[in-house]
């Protein structure tokens, strides 16, 4: 019986060899076929605008779905990022005695990274998320298949209006997110840090320049074009069945969320070697 049960096992070797083929070569496969997705999207936006064919119904139908599911929550995170930054930034502020540049503080903050952040995390978690949803359904449903088969591109049909859809909402995202991050920062700091108005909104513009909102606009977009082709990636993947669509939904939102930090760090990196603080 011992012996049986060991000749049974698969040899070491194949044993590694999978465990290196899933863990290690599968990953960088999956950032190839991702990678070419997006390349693929961008070719087909700009052919089909030039030839007047893009599913303009599609994505403003795509648009106006991730403006449903974000807008709410959009607020009810700047809120708790404004309030957060205040309260930080103020006591340290406090003790050195210059509550006059709170308001630079909370510009940083809330434009520079919490917006865009906060707008890739919502079009990460909802949006994207639904995406993958409902690409891996149809996928496993064998209508992607019946679309190549009758001649129609998936890309061109389905994933483009969700990409230019999610690169449309989500600057216009972090601009809500400024707007009322800002405003619940002046707020908090104006009633409970005895700053006076006019001197938070000085050392607001002061820092804060439209540079730094292009920066925050630029993040977003480039958030949102991530989100979307890795969720219509893992969408067209699906494989399993029902399974595989929770799968590809549960590796669209880790994948995305882990895309945005990284992004981030080496935009925030880019933008701090060649556009230093200066003082407006």
């Amino acid at each position: 019986m011992a012996t049986t049960s060991t000749s049974s096992r698969p040899p070491l070797t194949s044993v590694l060899r999978d465990n290196l083929s899933t863990n290690a070569v599968g990953p960088v496969q999956t950032l190839g076929r991702t990678f070419s997705l997006s390349v693929t999207s961008v070719i087909t936006i700009v052919t089909d605008s030039l030839r007047g064919r893009l599913k303009v119904r599609e994505t403003v139908l795509q648009a106006w779905y991730l403006v449903s599911v974000t807008a709410l929550p959009a607020a009810l995170m700047a809120v708790p990022f404004g309030v957060i930054v205040t309260l930080q930034i103020g006591n340290i502020i406090s003790q050195l005695g210059a509550q006059s540049l709170l308001g630079a503080g909370g510009g940083f903050a809330v434009i520079q990274q919490a917006a865009p952040l906060a707008s890739g995390f919502l079009l990460g978690g909802a949006g994207a998320s639904a995406i993958a949803a409902d690409l891996g359904a149809r996928t496993i449903r064998e209508e992607i298949d019946a679309m190549r088969v009758m001649g129609v591109n998936p890309v061109q049909r389905l994933v483009v209006p969700r990409v230019i859809a999610s690169v449309v909402v989500a600057p216009l995202l972090a601009l809500f997110i400024i707007a009322i991050g800002v405003l619940a920062a002046f707020y908090l700091a104006v009633t409970q840090q005895n700053v006076a108005p006019g001197s938070y909104w000085l050392s607001f513009g002061a820092f804060s320049t439209v540079r730094d909102v292009g920066l925050a606009l630029v993040k977003a977009v480039i958030f949102g074009f991530l989100i979307a082709v890795i969720g219509c990636q893992r969408g067209l993947e699906a494989r399993g069945g029902p399974q595989g669509v929770a799968d590809a939904v549960n590796a669209t939102v880790v994948v995305s969320t882990v895309a945005i930090i990284g992004v981030n760090l080496v935009l925030t990196a880019v933008y701090q070697v060649f556009f230093p603080l200066q003082i407006g």
